[in-house]
């Protein structure tokens, strides 16, 4: 558990790091934030294809990623919907749940709860030497579900923001062709698998990524076209033809097994690109200072002059709202908090004839953590006019959600430790 220890100090220390880059940065704060998503994005990548590297597929028994999906769509909807709602009642002002906009802002504010980080879990169950289990193999499938249905789910809610765009059903067929693509070619193409053209892969559909991007953005900045790097990093190590005589699970049951080939050089260089993962997914969190009081007028004086970015023509609700002192704030934090990772439990009701129910609360547990996709999600938030207490509590939940995972990881450790040996028949 030495390497859990160590991820959650590089987590915490990436966040308390993301609340000095602006004033370290000055001027080119808006440089630094740039670079440090697209190295998160980086390494996000190099972690998803060995992630779909060793995804094993039963084409025989295709309904059971069925079932799965929708899993993972309760997993990513119900903390949706619950924080969403609690936004609304408790802490908009009266009248404004009979309000179309309040509805809109919410709704986007709120899928920040939606999704759980693939890339922490995935490094963290690794390092807790929890690669050979069920809950491993469980939360593969779950939390890239999850993470999908948190990237389709948003092209809904942008054409609510700014109407029907060409652009998002572009986004939505490139989607349907990648795993299409990784179903077909699952494990067929000849590449290069070793560390250096993993990571140079790595960059280059990050870079791609962000090309797309800031290309769409010349043709139409109100809507610009973002292809998440999660899904074509995933559906690349997806297609790999691993090396003759390659296992790629000879060393899952090892504490500290990385996603990819096997090799000690291969784990040791896994291992720090993890390790510096989780420092920039801590940088990649907004800046919390002085949020409870300047937030409202941030959004206001960004979506003026026209920084906020993806079209936010007019002041938000929510950005109008009045600032609400600490205290009030922790309290909504913390209920917002405990609110969305009860809408991750409901894996824990599914899977009776595969696993005990200690192994299905584990994996429940294991969904909790969030990160770098769910700080995206506050970022288009906050260009289409989102802000004030409802941003900055959406914020300080993250955060403290993020604190929080080596916390979540051992609770899971603890509850597998209580699994009866004959768990199945």
């Amino acid at each position: 558990m030495r390497k859990v220890l160590l991820f959650s100090v590089l987590l915490v220390v990436g966040l308390l790091g993301s609340q000095v880059v602006d004033p370290l940065a000055g001027v080119h704060a808006a440089l630094a934030r740039h670079v440090i998503i697209f190295l998160t994005m980086a390494a996000l990548a190099f972690i998803m294809i060995h992630v779909g590297y060793e995804l094993e597929i039963d084409t025989g028994n295709l309904r059971s990623y069925g079932w799965d999906y929708l899993v993972a769509f309760t997993a990513a909807s119900f903390p949706w919907i619950l924080v969403t709602l609690y936004f609304l009642w408790f802490m908009l002002p009266d009248g404004a749940i009979s309000s179309w906009a309040a509805w809109k802002e919410t709704l986007l504010a709120g899928r920040f709860a939606a999704p759980t980080s693939a890339g922490v879990l995935f490094s963290m169950l690794a390092a807790a030497g929890l690669s050979s289990s069920w809950l491993f193999r469980k939360a593969r499938i779950l939390a890239i579900f999850d993470d999908l249905d948190t990237v389709l789910l948003m092209l809904p809610l942008k054409m609510l923001m700014v109407g029907l765009a060409w652009q998002l059903g572009l986004v939505m067929v490139i989607m349907v062709g990648l795993l299409l693509i990784a179903y077909h070619w699952m494990h067929r193409v000849r590449l290069p698998v070793s560390w250096p053209w993993v990571l140079g892969y790595a960059v280059a559909i990050s870079a791609a990524s962000e090309l797309i991007h800031l290309t769409s953005k010349l043709v139409d900045d109100s809507v610009p076209i973002h292809i998440e790097v999660l899904l074509p990093a995933f559906v690349l190590g997806c297609i790999m033809l691993r090396p003759e005589g390659a296992d790629p699970h000879a060393d899952d049951a090892r504490e500290g097994h990385q996603e990819g080939p096997e090799s000690p050089d291969e784990q040791r260089v896994a291992t720090i690109i993890s390790a510096v993962f989780m420092v920039l997914v801590g940088l990649s969190m907004p800046s919390l200072l002085g949020t409870a009081q300047g937030a409202a007028s941030a959004v206001v004086g960004a979506a003026t002059s026209g920084a906020a970015g993806a079209g936010a023509a007019d002041i938000g609700v929510t950005a109008a709202m009045p600032a609400m002192g600490w205290g009030v704030l922790l309290l909504h934090v913390l209920a917002v908090t405990v609110l969305s990772n009860l809408g991750k439990m409901y894996p824990a009701l599914c899977y009776r004839d595969e696993a005990h129910w200690r192994e299905r609360l584990a994996l429940a547990v294991g969904m909790w953590p969030r990160g770098e996709v769910g700080a995206g999600v506050l970022v288009i938030s906050i260009g289409y006019g989102i802000g004030g207490p409802v941003l900055t509590v959406a914020a300080l939940s993250l955060a403290l959600n993020l604190v929080l995972t080596g916390v979540f990881i051992l609770i899971v450790k603890q509850l597998l430790r209580g699994v009866p040996a004959p768990v199945r028949g």
